[in-house]
Formats: structure tokens, sequence, C-alpha cells
């Protein structure tokens, strides 16, 4: 693992490969960059692919603070102009596909394309009033036991007992003031809205069996957002099922994202600070 200083705050992150239009890789709420190994492997052979582990995550520190996507999108933002990974294609599972989202309306020149992979974007107020148990309980004592009856919500009878134990170790391993505050932060506290109306490059969405997101509504805002579902795959598709999860972001990229490489960087005068709350 690289490691780099921001504010004597350690962010540690993978690197392999080389080429143009590089990829940026993005874990999810309570794990870290090893959740998108498959993915990192995979573009790797053609791209220069970084994975990260998110402030509070994996290698990184974890300083005691609020933990926003706001905040996560700046440490990327930060880490992309110190490696000079200039546009890449951002790929965010779970939360990380929030961290995307406000990634590219912050610095809406920095990437070059988004995709989040299942993540929890614009829910019913039914799916929120549900989840505010858990959000209570993940601040208490017992927020590892919480933590593991949300698991089975999150993944499919069918689903690798293997994933479940590498989501329930990593979760172990994270400090409870980030699972806390992440938690809220981009679920119950967190309205997508203004961010995806500030985003102006490709943006695709792949779903898992169980919807977490309601894609009609991020349609309504995004009438060009592309879509696409996993078959036979709970919340950690990624993992589970990367010989559809890799074809479908590779072909996005393919597609879509290389109709953004030729647009002009922006100048810091050009960064639009964008609050989503």
């Amino acid at each position: 693992m690289n490691r780099l200083k921001r504010d004597d705050v350690t962010l540690a992150f993978q690197e392999v490969g080389s080429g143009a239009l590089p990829v940026l890789l993005v874990h999810g709420w309570a794990c870290d960059h090893s959740f998108l190994a498959p993915q990192l492997a995979f573009f790797g052979r053609a791209h220069r692919s970084v994975a990260v582990d998110l402030r509070g995550h994996g290698m990184s520190d974890a300083p005691e603070q609020n933990y926003t996507m706001a905040g996560f999108a700046d440490d990327l933002a930060w880490l992309c102009a110190q490696i000079n990974l200039e546009r890449p294609v951002v790929i965010g599972h779970s939360m990380g596909g929030n961290v995307a989202l406000e990634l590219a309306a912050r610095y809406p020149e920095l990437p070059t394309a988004i995709a989040l992979i299942d993540s929890v974007i614009l829910p019913s107020r039914a799916f929120i009033e549900a989840l505010q148990p858990l959000a209570k309980a993940l601040k208490g004592l017992h927020y590892l036991s919480a933590l593991e009856q949300a698991s089975s919500l999150l993944l499919l009878p069918t689903d690798s007992a293997e994933r479940k134990s590498q989501l329930l170790a990593s979760a172990a391993k994270t400090p409870q003031h980030v699972i806390a505050s992440a938690f809220s932060n981009h679920v119950t506290e967190y309205d997508a809205t203004a961010a995806i109306k500030a985003c102006c490059v490709p943006i695709a969405y792949i779903g898992a069996a169980a919807p977490i997101g309601d894609v009609n509504r991020f349609r309504k805002i995004c009438p060009n957002l592309i879509t696409g579902q996993t078959i036979g795959s709970g919340h950690l598709s990624p993992l589970e099922v990367p010989d559809q999860i890799n074809p479908m972001l590779e072909r996005f990229v393919e597609v879509y994202a290389a109709k953004g490489e030729n647009r002009p960087s922006a100048s810091p005068k050009d960064v639009i600070e964008v609050d989503v709350g």
C-alpha cells in the first residue's frame, strides 16, 4: 500500500497498471480497497488503476471527526492532484458511489465519468425510516450486532458466506465513530438531488437483486443515466459476481467515458462547491 499525508492524516491507496483513461476505485461503508480487488486487477491490465482506503477505513487514519461525503470527496480530489491522476473514471461501490457522485459535483472537471454500484441513492421515506433504528444502534454498545443483522438484509441466501464474513471482519476493524457517522451521512441524512443536478459527466448505476436506490427518481433528475443490474447477487456484487460487474463497467468506459476524455482541465476558480447536506 502507498501512503500520503493530508494535514497529518494518512491516506492509503494501492496502484497497479498503466495506460490512458485511469480508473479510481472507491469502496463502500465499513469496507476497504480489498472489496474492489477484482476490479483493480481487471482494469489494471489496460489502465492506470488506483484503489483507495477512504479516511477512517482500512489502512488510512481515522481521526475523531464527522465523516461526510463532501469530506471523502475532498480527500480524493487532493489525492488525485498529488499523484497526477488526471480525469479518472471513478467507480464507487455502495457508499463509494455517493462519494463518486459528490466528487463529480464538487470538482466537475476532475472525473471523466462515474459509476455507482448498488449505492443508496434517493431512497424512499419509508426506507429511511426503517433504517433509523440501525443508525441509532450504530452509536451504541452493541453496534457490531446491529451491523450483523443489517448485513442479512443486503446479502442473498445464495451469496457466499465468505463475503459476509469479510464484511463483518472489515466492520470490526473500522472504528465505531467512523461507522456511525458515515452511515448517517450517506443514508439517513443524505440527499443526492443537488449532487446529481450538478454532475455533468456520464453516470452509470448498477443495482443488485434487492433495490436500495430509486433508479426511476434518479433517471428523472438525470435522463441520460445508464443503468444495469446483476443477477443472483446481493450487495457485495463486485466480489460475488465480478464476471457480471466487470464487463458492464468495461463497456461503460468504452462507450460512454471515452467521450469525456478530451475535456479541458479545470482551474481552481472553476471548482464548484455544492452543499448537499
